[in-house]
């Protein structure tokens, strides 16, 4: 009779071990991009993952593009954070037709924005100039430092897909003809430093710019509305077309930002770490500002990671289960 329970007994465990093993985390790998905000939301995702619910994960270096590659072709890295998925939409949608991936939070959740800014303090005290048509019939406000009498806006540096645009949509609203320069900047410094420059000493500027991004943590601007809808076809035929002769006014289009996870994984994780991968989205300020603390701070992602934790519990305590929070809270 004792043989015969022991027996059952082990009956009993052997069944219950794959309800078990699913409930195990285990190893899994993050993607970390070349840039803060990718470097950063990798980290992120380590903390929360290893303190809150028991992972084993690794952040791997990457880029976009290599990084996607090998989530769809290898399976690895398991987890991809911060995707901009617009540099490889078909290879990413078949993938997902496929089942070898699946979506996961929409992680910036206004998606990576692109356009003209205007320092907030100008906005403010010139509360009509809401969109480009209406800042280009204002040339005298904002003033090309080396032609007072025409209006600078500022552009990017040459090769940049943004500095494409700022010239295609220059010419589209005939920027020129209604009195204004576009300026080459030359490099992101030179950018950047227009832009510092004309906040510090509470001067008018103009300037194509993208986020999330420290500079924009750092300084309060305001992305002009493009008075259009987007039409995407217009896009792909001339307005990021460098070589086409006749842009027509267009909106910016936004680039979609998702976390990518292998179907492998997905299907072995626990629920409340799929639960939290589904989730985890945020802003670009609550992004732009983070950054702009971690350049003041000289702080890599996971000092960036912690200092998020330690003053956003309010946000992040809605993409976890109770339990995941205090042992989060109890590891910083």
């Amino acid at each position: 009779m004792r043989k015969v329970l022991t027996l059952a007994a082990f009956g009993t465990a052997l069944a219950a071990a794959p309800a078990l093993a699913q409930e195990e985390c285990g190893d899994l790998s993050l993607s970390n991009m070349n840039w803060q905000s990718a470097e950063v939301l990798a980290a992120l995702d380590q903390f929360i993952l290893n303190n809150g619910y028991g992972c084993n994960a690794e952040i791997v270096a990457g880029d976009t593009v290599p990084s996607i590659t090998s989530l769809i072709e290898r399976g690895r890295p398991e987890v991809v954070p911060e995707a901009w998925v617009n540099l490889l939409p078909d290879l990413v949608e078949q993938a997902k037709a496929d089942g070898k991936i699946v979506y996961g939070a929409n992680s910036l959740s206004d998606g990576g924005q692109q356009g003209w800014f205007i320092p907030k303090y100008i906005a403010d005290a010139h509360p009509e100039i809401l969109t480009i048509p209406e800042l280009l019939k204002h040339p005298d406000l904002f003033p090309d430092p080396e032609d007072p009498s025409r209006g600078a806006i500022y552009n990017g540096q040459e090769g940049w897909g943004g500095t494409i645009v700022t010239t295609q949509m220059f010419k589209a609203y005939g920027a020129g003809d209604m009195g204004w320069n576009l300026l080459d900047t030359g490099s992101a410094a030179g950018l950047d430093g227009a832009i510092a420059r004309a906040y510090e000493n509470k001067e008018p500027i103009v300037a194509f710019y993208w986020e999330p991004t420290a500079l924009l943590g750092k300084y309060e601007m305001v992305r002009l509305q493009h008075g259009v809808p987007l039409d995407d076809a217009e896009w792909e035929r001339c307005t990021s077309n460098a070589d086409c002769p006749d842009p027509k006014p267009n909106d910016w289009k936004s680039d979609v930002v998702y976390t990518l996870i292998s179907s492998d994984f997905a299907g072995r994780a626990p629920q409340g770490v799929m639960d939290y991968l589904n989730k985890r989205s945020w802003t670009n300020e609550t992004v732009n500002k983070l950054m702009a603390w971690m350049t003041d701070n000289q702080a890599t992602g996971e000092d960036g990671a912690r200092e998020f934790l330690r003053t956003q519990p309010e946000l992040w305590g809605q993409w976890v289960t109770p339990e995941a929070a205090e042992k989060i809270k109890a590891a910083l």
